[in-house]
């Protein structure tokens, strides 16, 4: 299990354990938080190909999907 914080995940480094479509590193460009604070939404690119994508920033912990830092 990674650990995160949702106050310094924006802008911080992942590489995807398993990748797909060569899309291995990745870069959190974007996080929306609700008026309590809470993160609502995180936007995940890839750094090859700049596509981006919205994911649960929850499942950034799980080990067996994410790793954190570039790999």
């Amino acid at each position: 299990m990674n650990s995160l914080s949702s106050k310094k995940i924006l802008n911080s480094k992942w590489t995807a354990a398993n990748p797909t479509n060569k899309e291995k590193h990745f870069l959190v460009t974007e996080v929306e938080y609700d008026e309590n604070g809470v993160v609502i939404r995180c936007l995940i690119e890839a750094v090859m190909t700049r596509r981006s994508r919205v994911i649960e920033w929850r499942s950034l912990q799980n080990g067996d999907q994410w790793v954190n830092g570039w790999r």
